[in-house]
């Protein structure tokens, strides 16, 4: 479920379809720069009701399955 709604955020955000996203794609690969990187944290918080999602945090995720894992962790808290 997790995985399906950041397929959504990020088609909608970058362009592309929602078909070619996995979990082995980067943001990188999506043509991601640092403002893209700060407007997709505000969406994934607001997505999944998290607040407080950190640059930081974001800086260590390179592919969508780390963000998918990171958010995992974050709603089992």
């Amino acid at each position: 479920m997790i995985f399906e709604k950041l397929t959504g955020l990020l088609s909608e955000q970058f362009g592309v379809e929602a078909d070619s996203i996995t979990m082995e794609t980067t943001f990188e690969d999506l043509g991601a720069d640092s403002l893209d990187i700060v407007e997709l944290t505000m969406a994934v918080e607001e997505e999944f009701g998290l607040e407080n999602m950190g640059e930081d945090d974001m800086s260590g995720l390179s592919t969508v399955a780390d963000l998918v894992n990171y958010l995992k962790s974050k709603l089992e808290d």
